[in-house]
């Protein structure tokens, strides 16, 4: 059984230092590892970021990340990046990275992803050149994650889990306002997700949204969005497909 940690849309900046590290010290003994979906700063500043390295430095446990549309708010997204990896931190965008628990091998495929919308009523490539390029771009983010979720099957991970911080599929947007929908999510990722495979698939981004969903290929989907969860972390187990 696979112990996974999640949290995502923590965003912290100076003053807010120690608020999550008494909780992520005891994940040693509850967790495998723990993911960070995304916005994990206010402005996406290196002094931001700074502050998220000392929550997470030195856990017990491997730390895996996506950035959120926050970390890239100050164009710094790189710096950002390289603050927390500094601290250990495994970065990923369109890559993956696997780790051996207890003999068997766990995998993450990441992507920060970006918004569309869901079947049915969502953006298309056509018009203007920069709503061919929104949705361009979002097509890049989810193949980068169809690209490492294949990977991590080419690999033979036994547990597969997709990371990204914009939602995958509209069920757990339950609760936010449906006129946002597009600007929260894309169903291209879930169908990345669907082709590719995947034990679970966590994201974070929707505030007023619902923690469980799921994908029509049957994927389960959790939002950790720490406004939904409640808490410093939500705690998943995973057996090849999740608890």
């Amino acid at each position: 059984m696979i112990r996974v940690a999640a949290v995502g849309d923590i965003h912290l900046a100076p003053g807010a230092e120690g608020l999550l590290r008494p909780a992520f010290e005891t994940l040693g003994t509850c967790a495998d590892l723990l993911l960070l979906a995304g916005d994990l700063t206010r402005h996406g500043t290196e002094e931001e970021a700074r502050v998220v390295a000392g929550e997470v430095a030195g856990l017990p446990v491997p730390v895996i990340a996506v950035l959120g549309n926050h970390d890239y708010q100050s164009d710094r997204q790189e710096a950002v990046t390289r603050v927390l990896s500094e601290a250990d931190v495994t970065v990923l965008e369109g890559d993956c990275v696997q780790f051996d628990v207890d003999g068997v091998t766990v995998g993450v495929a990441g992507t920060k992803g970006f918004g569309g919308g869901f079947a049915g009523r969502c953006a298309s490539e056509f018009g203007e050149p920069e709503m061919k390029a929104f949705i361009q771009y979002t097509r890049s983010c989810a193949d980068g994650l169809l690209r490492s979720l294949r990977e991590l099957s080419d690999r033979d991970c036994a547990v597969r889990i997709a990371l990204t911080h914009y939602a995958p599929v509209p069920d757990t947007l339950a609760g936010e306002p449906p006129e946002i929908y597009p600007f929260l999510g894309s169903y291209l990722l879930a169908e990345a997700v669907d082709e590719a495979g995947a034990d679970l698939a966590v994201h974070g981004h929707a505030h007023l949204g619902t923690e469980h969903g799921m994908t029509e290929g049957g994927v389960r989907v959790r939002n950790v969005a720490m406004p939904v969860i409640g808490s410093a972390f939500a705690l998943y187990h995973l057996n090849r497909a999740p608890a």
